[in-house]
């Protein structure tokens, strides 16, 4: 940040706080298609450690005072969603980041990241190309994540490689009996199961019905089923429960979904990731099966294709594909761009 625009920062700080004795957190307050994400800019001590995941521990353990304080109320609320800045050891990374919500900590968080291309132009920690698009690289807890950032402010990301961790996975759920869901990874687990499955409806039932459906789903998840990550074990938790409404053939209309993670609250990213069941046809030539979570507002279901690194852009599916999110609206999913139509 400027010089001058600290001094401006300071002097507001000055004039409109109340008397205290306790720190001031700077924040910023930013949204993608209606979902909150708040920044921390100054005020919290440095996180200590090596990498971004010891520095995500060494938080949850010394510094969650933060958490608290910014996340929930009285400055907070139950969906509010927050970004710590952290020093990345990625040379190449623009920004390191940490993910905080009413729960905890998260290791990726697709709108988030979205809002994060915006606040590195806008605050200057990365120059504007001359080029249609803007890359800026975000280290977050899973990974690097690529976004790309275009003249008119629409932001598109690279996420890390998604996979399939179990399908077809018998759990018993209190109250519901034995569900059958999958596991997949895109960033952070999500257990995936339709909505009929409960007599429920994605686009119709009550929003309570669905969170209290997903919270049961996802507690029997992490208390049967073993989870794992190639990379850490930090990243081998479960996140929440998609619920889905079972449309798995492509079609040109739009696919309903709704995400359900942390403490019960309700999202429409990944990374609190929607799943688009099945809508994208692979080419012919491609083998293997797998999950492609995709986090810029979607999650992407689909067989026969290898495991890919992506997220708003899978650059060998070509079919566009709509789907209408329970929090933010309807957005077009294409090879190219995610945008919000609503």
């Amino acid at each position: 940040m400027a010089q001058k625009e600290q001094l401006i920062m300071s002097a507001v700080i000055k004039r409109s706080l109340p008397p205290h004795d306790g720190p001031v957190l700077c924040v910023v307050d930013m949204h993608t298609g209606g979902e909150p994400v708040r920044i921390v800019l100054s005020g919290a001590p440095a996180p200590e450690g090596r990498t971004l995941l010891e520095k995500r521990r060494w938080v949850r353990q010394n510094m969650d005072w933060v958490r608290r304080v910014v996340m929930l109320e009285p400055r907070g609320h139950r969906d509010m969603y927050g970004v710590l800045l952290a020093d990345s050891e990625d040379p190449e990374a623009h920004l390191g980041v940490l993910f905080m919500h009413n729960e905890g900590y998260s290791t990726m968080c697709g709108h988030a990241v979205i809002a994060l291309g915006r606040f590195a132009l806008d605050y200057g920690l990365v120059k504007a190309g001359e080029g249609p698009e803007t890359p800026v690289k975000i280290h977050c807890p899973c990974g690097p994540v690529q976004a790309y950032v275009s003249q008119s402010g629409a932001v598109r990301f690279h996420s890390v490689p998604a996979f399939t961790l179990a399908t077809d996975v018998t759990v018993d759920v209190p109250g519901h009996g034995k569900v059958v869901v999958d596991v997949a990874y895109g960033g952070a687990f999500y257990a995936f199961v339709r909505a009929d499955r409960f007599g429920l409806d994605v686009c119709t039932s009550r929003t309570r019905d669905l969170v209290d459906v997903a919270t049961a789903v996802t507690a029997s998840v992490k208390e049967q089923v073993k989870l794992s990550h190639p990379d850490s074990e930090d990243l081998a938790f479960l996140y929440g429960t998609i619920l889905t409404d079972g449309n798995d053939a492509y079609s040109e209309q739009p696919t309903a979904n709704i995400c359900i993670f942390a403490d019960a609250q309700v999202g429409s990213d990944g990374i609190s990731p929607l799943l688009l069941n099945g809508r994208v046809t692979p080419e012919p030539e491609n083998g293997g099966t797998g999950f492609l979570i995709a986090h810029g507002c979607s999650s992407l279901r689909i067989t026969k294709v290898p495991i890919l690194s992506i997220t708003c852009c899978i650059e060998r599916q070509k079919p566009t594909v709509l789907f209408h999110s329970r929090t933010t609206g309807r957005f077009k999913y294409s090879s190219t761009n995610l945008q919000n139509k609503s």
